[in-house]
């Protein structure tokens, strides 16, 4: 593959950050019709980090049978919890990214801060386009999983390196694996579920409900579930909440090979049966509200768990916004740019200095 061609070069006119956020988020399509979602679907499951399934067998499945069929039963999904905006994950990625870069500039770091999707727009590529021609040098890429697995952390290390195999000058990258554990996160969450039990009491029963992943990944060694349950067992601590009152759950499965378990659904409904009248649902795998946990929790889940008998059921938002969940990613952001000078800019005596030694040396701009 050929090199790209590169930016122009001026000698000491740079005014841009030279330090940039890369925050990172899985996908969504761009609109909520089947073709966007088709879209969407051949990229998102098309990708080997995704889907593990040999490809002989695998391809003639995702292109004979689920992007002919799936797309349309998605779109509906998507068009019950579609803005004004756009989709809500992208909404509030960007939102964040905007925020990140304020709270940075509050600390005295002059960060540029950016929203990428893996799959969909903006794409990795396109906003690391776009940096590298605003000059920027050191990219710290930071997804918005709190639990590292190679379906979704180890895909955005894949994407920035294909990018890098066109680029001849490349920016200096770091790369944020896992905030699982993180006391910033963990508190966040624990003051969201806080600040609803303030206004509407606690349930008999709280479930945490994270992203489902093929239990064969967990064998071939993905750390997925032991991070999923070491948030659990914190965030249970900080909420005082004894064993028997937290539920750890795995929803979004796909196909009909054995996940984690236990599944969310069949157990909210097993819940109901036993006589729980109330639940409260939070998805602590996820940073900002999506289909995911819009639809499928707070509406297919609450549907499933009110009809097996279940009186009660609220589900509690992502962190979204939320100003402590902004002030932990800012820490997070903070410790992992150390090492890199983000809190001076060039004067612009120092940036003429260095344009007029570059000419007296034979440059051409």
């Amino acid at each position: 593959m050929p090199f790209a061609a590169e930016p122009v070069f001026s000698h000491g006119r740079c005014t841009s950050p030279r330090t940039a956020v890369l925050l990172c988020n899985l996908g969504t399509p761009d609109g909520a019709t089947p073709a966007a979602v088709r879209q969407y679907l051949k990229a998102f499951l098309g990708d080997r980090r995704v889907v593990e399934v040999p490809r002989v067998i695998w391809w003639p499945l995702l292109h004979l049978f689920i992007l002919r069929v799936r797309p349309k039963a998605s779109a509906a999904k998507y068009a019950k919890i579609w803005t004004p905006a756009g989709s809500p994950l992208k909404v509030w990625s960007e939102k964040q990214a905007t925020l990140l870069e304020g709270y940075l500039g509050e600390r005295g770091h002059h960060v540029m801060v950016r929203a990428a999707m893996r799959y969909g727009n903006p794409s990795i590529p396109d906003v690391l386009d776009a940096m590298k021609v605003q000059g920027i040098a050191r990219v710290l890429v930071l997804p918005l999983f709190p639990q590292y697995s190679a379906t979704t952390t180890a895909c955005f290390s894949d994407a920035v390196h294909a990018w890098s195999k066109r680029i001849r000058n490349l920016p200096e990258f770091r790369f944020v694996n896992r905030f699982h554990d993180d006391p910033g996160y963990i508190a966040a969450l624990a003051k969201k579920v806080k600040a609803h039990w303030a206004s509407h009491g606690q349930p008999e029963k709280m479930v945490l409900s994270f992203h489902g992943l093929p239990q064969r990944n967990l064998t071939l060694g993905d750390a997925y579930h032991c991070e999923c349950m070491k948030t659990a067992r914190l965030l249970g601590g900080q909420l005082g909440l004894a064993a028997e009152q937290l539920k750890v759950t795995f929803q979004s499965r796909l196909g009909r090979a054995q996940w984690l378990q236990p599944y969310t659904e069949p157990t909210l409904i097993a819940l109901a049966q036993q006589g729980i009248k109330r639940v409260d649902v939070m998805c602590p795998g996820f940073t900002s509200d999506c289909l995911e946990t819009l639809e499928e929790i707070a509406m297919e889940a609450r549907a499933a768990f009110l009809q097996a008998g279940g009186q009660e059921f609220n589900y509690i938002s992502c962190l979204n916004d939320q100003h402590e969940w902004m002030c932990a990613l800012t820490d997070l952001a903070t410790r992992h740019l150390q090492g890199w000078d983000t809190t001076t800019l060039p004067h612009k005596a120092q940036l003429l200095q260095q344009r007029e030694r570059a000419l007296a040396q034979g440059a051409r701009d």
